[in-house]
Formats: C-alpha cells, structure tokens, sequence
C-alpha cells in the first residue's frame, strides 16, 4: 500500500451479525487497491476482538483503533478518521457491503470531477431478501455530471443525511473541523455542515453501498443516546442555514426532511416508548412551527396530513389516524 491511499475507509467494528467479514472482504477484494481500512472497536460485547486483530496481522491494509469503554459511534467514527491518512474518507458499518468495482468508479469519478469535496453515490437496501434502491436514488439520477455548489442543487438536502453514501475530502473534513458528535442521529448535522461548507459536490451515479438492515441507525448507537437527540440535530442544522443566508433555498427541503425523519420514528414501532411519544410529538411541532419556511407547502396526499397534524399540534388526531407507516420514506 502507498503511504498514502486515495481511500481510507473507517469501518466501526460492531458485528451483531455476523456480516464484518463479508463486509471486508467487499472492500478488499477489489481491484482497485489504494485504500486503508482502519477497523474501530471498543470494549461492547458485539465487537470481535480477535477476529479484529486477525484482520489486521494478515492483511497490511487493515489498522485497528482500540477505544477503552464503550464508545458513541460518533465517537468510533471521529477516531477512525483522526487516524486516516488517505485522500478521502468513506465511514462504513460492518453491515455494510461496497458492491462489485465501486471503488474504482469512486476513484475515477473524484478525478473526473476535479477532486471534489465531498462526492455523493447511490445506495441499496436488501430487505426480506430483495434489494430496494436508496431513498435519495431519483434525486441523484436527476443531477449534473459536472461538479457543482450547495446552492446550485437545494433539493439535495431533502434526502437523508447519511455519511455512508458519500465520500468526504480529507483535507477538507479536517479544514472545516467536523466530527460527529455523541447520542443518537449523529450524522444529520455533520452531514449538512459538510455540504453546506463545500466549494464542489460531485455525484457518482452508481449504486455503490448495500445496506443489510432494515434500519439506518447504526447498531452501536449511544450509551446515552435518546431518540430526543433528533431534535438538537436539527436545531444546529437549521442554524446553520443562518451562517449561509445564500442558501435560503435550502430550507423548504431541510424541513420536509426534518419532518419526515420525525415522522418515520413515531411510525417505526419501539423507536419512541409509549410514554414519551407525546412528548416527542409536541416537540416535532415546536419545530415545525419555527422552522416552517415562507410559502412552504406540504407534501400531497396521506403525508400531507400527517405534516398537517404535526403542524397543528394535533397528537390525538395523529395518533387515532392510524395511516399506514411511511417506511419507504423514512430515514
């Protein structure tokens, strides 16, 4: 491996599983070789140890990072990349599989488009034994193939905020000092200060990542994490938006995304206990009601009236509505 890889991919290693080894194997397999894999594991039951290890003594492409305790996967995220020295960086879970030559488009879509900073590609999601394509799959067939700003492609914020799906520019991630923070819903306002900050977005139009859950939350979560994090997330994201005032366009998509996301876990069974979804609801409405955009209009159909609903405060309407769940889109 050169001393310094185009991709360094931050692989936390929490297994429940099973799937680490499938998940490595995608990565190292292919053909395209410049890239580093620096597996992260703290001291929870689900990571392996010693097949960790294994990896890294018979493979020089793989380096651990060992956390004491039990870690935030913010916090296993932030110390794989402080460890990175590739070009750019790509954070995975272990049920996570890169599909069949994606890293050697990767690299030859970041030298198509001039080396970007951050550069976007497609996804898919193998539920109940099918594969189904990633939500933001319409928006990212519809773009450019020339690089361009945030401000010249606002709808992009309408797809969920994963740090999966894109690659980030190394330099850039450490100039603009971004890290993912501690608690649930990590990635939704590292993901849009990311975007928003960047001179140059590229998109690949591949789908490049396979999902193996069900669910976007990443299995490690957060020994203090609550699902009432969501709500912060959002807060510095749309304060954001108030260093960007040039961006303004922005903001109906962020709000029909914080809404939806909002929405999907009061729908998702288990997400919000019993005993706080009132609570949850009430501050869903807060939101909607400071971050409603001017001229805004909802969503058509069923959706739109749970948008309504939320708007208006109504949590028993909401709740005796009983529409049918949004999954396809969810998170």
């Amino acid at each position: 491996m050169s001393a310094s890889p185009l991709i360094s991919v931050i692989l936390a290693a929490h297994d429940p599983n099973g799937s680490l080894d499938d998940c490595l194997q995608s990565i190292l397999n292919q053909s395209f070789t410049e890239v580093e894999v620096i597996l992260v594991r703290d001291q929870a039951a689900e990571c392996p140890a010693d097949q960790v290890d294994a990896w890294a003594r018979r493979e020089d492409r793989v380096s651990v990072v060992r956390l004491d305790g039990l870690a935030s996967i913010g916090r296993i995220r932030n110390a794989g990349a402080e460890r990175a020295t590739g070009d750019y960086l790509l954070f995975l879970d272990a049920d996570h599989l890169l599909l069949s030559s994606t890293l050697q488009a990767m690299a030859d879509r970041l030298d198509e488009a001039y080396r970007p900073d951050v550069l976007l590609f497609g996804h898919t999601r193998l539920h109940q034994g099918k594969s189904w394509p990633g939500a933001a799959a319409d928006l990212l067939a519809r773009q450019r193939s020339q690089p361009f700003a945030p401000v010249q492609q606002p709808e992009l914020f309408g797809a969920p905020a994963y740090s999966w799906d894109r690659l980030f520019r190394r330099a850039y991630w450490t100039a603009q000092r971004l890290a993912f923070p501690d608690g649930l819903h990590e990635e939704v306002a590292t993901v849009h200060r990311a975007m928003l900050g960047a001179e140059q977005i590229a998109v690949l139009k591949w789908d490049c990542v396979q999902l193996r859950r069900r669910l976007t939350q990443h299995p490690a979560g957060s020994p203090e994490g609550s699902q009432f994090d969501v709500f912060d997330r959002y807060e510095e994201s749309f304060g954001l938006l108030a260093e960007h005032v040039q961006l303004d366009g922005v903001k109906p998509y962020l709000f029909t995304r914080m809404v939806r996301q909002y929405l999907f876990l009061l729908n998702l069974s288990g997400a919000v206990p019993r005993g706080d979804r009132s609570r949850f609801f009430q501050r869903a409405s807060e939101h909607y009601g400071r971050y409603l955009p001017e001229g805004y209009e909802r969503p058509e159909g069923r959706e739109g009236v749970k948008f309504q609903l939320v708007g208006g405060g109504k949590y028993a309407a909401f709740e005796a509505a009983k529409l049918p769940a949004l999954f396809s889109r969810g998170r």
